[in-house]
C-alpha cells in the first residue's frame, strides 16, 4: 500500500508531512504549548488538530488530498485505532507512511514499535530524522479487523473481552481522574484486579463471560472465560508476550476457562515471559490465527475504547488486515527494539 517513491522522498528528507494532533490526549494536555511550538518547527508539515472520530475523518481525508507520504499520529491507541479505521473503510491502494508520537494513556502501539519516549522526545527525534539524507526505519503489522452485521467495521491492534475489557471500562471512572498515565496507570489497573481475584470476587467487574468461540478451523468452543485477548502487536504493557502459539498466522489470542487451574503459578509465568510452559489442559488456550468468531453478549474494548456486542445481531468476526508500514523516529544507531 506504501509506495517506494514515498519511502524514497522520507530517505532523501523531502517528505511531505501531515501531523495529526489530538489535544485531548492524556500526555499532551500536560505539555500542549510546547508540543504545538515543536510541531510549528517540522519542516514542510501541514498540522491539523482533532478531537472526534468525524475531525479525524476529515483530517486524513485532507492529507489524502495533499498526496502527503507521512502521516504522523500524535495521541493515544484510540487515536491510532480512529485514523487506522478511517483509511481501511476509505479503500485506499495508496497509503502514506504512519508514525506514532505516543500522547495517549497506554500507547501500546507505540511501544510494540519500540517508540516510547515522551512525545517531546520523539518530536525532536522525528524532526532530526526527516531533516537528514537517511534510510529510514520502517516496519510493517498486521491490523485487526472487528465486524458484526449491522455495525461498521473497527480496525484496531488490540482486543479485548472479559477481565480485560470490564477493568479498563471501570479504570475509565476512578484511576483517569488520578491524572496517571503510561504503564504506571495500567499496572494500578492490573493490581486491583488480581487483588479482587484473591479475594475471591466473581461479580461487577471481575464477572466471567459465557462465549462460544468458533476458530478458523471450525472447531468451536462453548464456555465460560474469564479473559479473551486478540492481539497484532508482538508484545503488549512492560513487554509481555502473553501468548504462546507456533501457528504462522498473523494474529495472536489467548484466552482462559474460568475454571482454570495454578493461577498464580500461571500468571507468573505469563509475567515473567514464560508462558510457553502454561499448559492447556490447566484451563489457558493460545494460538495464532487469522480469523476468530465470538458469540456473546458483554462489552469489549478495541484499544481501550469500548464496545458492546449482542449474540442476536449474529457473531463478533475477527481478522487479519494490512499489513501497515510505521516509521520509527530515530537515527542511524536507532534500535527500534530496544
Amino acid at each position: 500500500m506504501v509506495e517506494q517513491l514515498q519511502i524514497d522522498r522520507l530517505g532523501m528528507g523531502a517528505a511531505r508531512v501531515g501531523l495529526l494532533l489530538n489535544p485531548l490526549s492524556g500526555r499532551i494536555r500536560k505539555h500542549i504549548d510546547v508540543i504545538r511550538r515543536m510541531l510549528a518547527e517540522i519542516p514542510a508539515a501541514t498540522c491539523r488538530e482533532v478531537t472526534s472520530a468525524a475531525e479525524i475523518g476529515a483530517a486524513v481525508d485532507t492529507f489524502l488530498q495533499a498526496d502527503v507520504d507521512l502521516l504522523v499520529i500524535i495521541g493515544g491507541d484510540g487515536t491510532v485505532q480512529a485514523v487506522l479505521t478511517h483509511l481501511f473503510t476509505t479503500r485506499l491502494a495508496k497509503w502514506p507512511v504512519l508514525t506514532i508520537v505516543p500522547g495517549g494513556t497506554t500507547n501500546m502501539t507505540a511501544l510494540d514499535l519500540g517508540i516510547h519516549d515522551k512525545p517531546e522526545v520523539i518530536l525532536r527525534r522525528l524532526s532530526s530524522c526527516l531533516s537528514q539524507q537517511i534510510s529510514p526505519i520502517l516496519l510493517q503489522r498486521p491490523v485487526l479487523c472487528i465486524e458484526q452485521p449491522g455495525a461498521s467495521k473497527i480496525y484496531g491492534m488490540f482486543f479485548g473481552v472479559g477481565l480485560i475489557a470490564h477493568a479498563v471500562i471501570f479504570s475509565r471512572s476512578k484511576v483517569k481522574r488520578l491524572g496517571i498515565t503510561g504503564e504506571i496507570y495500567s499496572g494500578i489497573i492490573m493490581l486491583g484486579y488480581l487483588a479482587g481475584m484473591i479475594l475471591g470476587r466473581k461479580h461487577g467487574p471481575w464477572a466471567p463471560i459465557q462465549m462460544t468461540i468458533t476458530e478458523a478451523s471450525g472447531a468451536v468452543r462453548n464456555g465460560t472465560y474469564l479473559v479473551l485477548f486478540a492481539s497484532a502487536l508482538d508484545r503488549l504493557l512492560f513487554s509481555m508476550r502473553p501468548y504462546w502459539g507456533q501457528e504462522q498466522e498473523p494474529l495472536h489470542v489467548t484466552f482462559v476457562e474460568q475454571q482454570r487451574n495454578h493461577p498464580w503459578r500461571a500468571l507468573w509465568l505469563l509475567l515473567s515471559g514464560h508462558s510457553d510452559a502454561i499448559k492447556e489442559q490447566d484451563g489457558y488456550h493460545s494460538h495464532n490465527t487469522s480469523v476468530l468468531e465470538l458469540l456473546m453478549d458483554d462489552d469489549y474494548i478495541i484499544d481501550g475504547e469500548f464496545h458492546r456486542a449482542t449474540s442476536q445481531d449474529g457473531p463478533l468476526r475477527i481478522s487479519a488486515a494490512g499489513p501497515v508500514t510505521f516509521l520509527v523516529p530515530g537515527d542511524k544507531n536507532t534500535d527500534p527494539q530496544q
